[in-house]
């Protein structure tokens, strides 16, 4: 399979009912998108790299980084990550389990750089929006981030990636998003058979 192939595939697997919030950041869960990688990526390979044995590099003056590397389909990519507190501070001093932690969560962006939820990544490290505008497909209308009844926040990469989902439950298998005015007529169409 080739790389393109396998991020096209990746990256349309809806991942925002495996997400959880901490902060401002949103967190998918290790466990599940490795599992969802290897449906696709039966080879896929995974490295903790280690450095005179031990799974991090320290720096008295910055904390600590983990490093992890995936291959797939003979494609490798390499992450790093900080270790951090909950306020998502760099962590000059750090147990193995918040370690650990670091680099489960350090293989699921690895992931994304194959496709798998890169979308909730969008604006980690940009101050603004990501340039990228996410659009109605019918009537141009772009999708914006918004707050859930529960508090939760989504961007609107995750909006997107939700009114494909929300589509596929109603029926509509097309991949396209649509906003709900759109989505509702289109579904009203099909039922009174005046769809093109």
């Amino acid at each position: 399979m080739s790389e393109k192939t396998i991020f096209e595939k990746l990256y349309a697997i809806d991942v925002n009912e495996k997400t959880e919030k901490k902060g401002n950041l949103t967190y998918l869960s290790w466990a599940w998108a490795w599992a969802e990688f290897k449906k696709i990526c039966p080879d896929g390979v995974y490295e903790v790299k280690k450095f005179d044995g031990i799974p991090y590099v320290y720096d008295p003056n910055t904390g600590y980084m983990v490093y992890t590397s995936v291959t797939a389909g003979g494609v490798t990519h390499e992450m790093w990550l900080p270790v951090m507190d909950s306020r998502n501070k760099a962590l000059k001093q750090a147990t193995m389990f918040e370690i650990n932690k670091t680099i489960m969560r350090c293989l699921t962006k690895n992931l994304a750089m194959f496709g798998l939820g890169l979308y909730i990544y969008a604006g980690e490290d940009l101050p603004e929006e990501p340039p990228k505008e996410y659009k109605c497909c019918d009537c141009g209308k772009p999708f914006k981030e918004f707050t859930s009844k529960d508090g939760k926040k989504f961007n609107a990469g995750q909006v997107y990636h939700l009114a494909i989902s929300s589509a596929k439950k109603k029926g509509i298998t097309d991949e396209k998003a649509r906003c709900s005015e759109c989505l509702e007529k289109l579904i009203a169409e099909k039922e009174t058979g005046n769809d093109a």
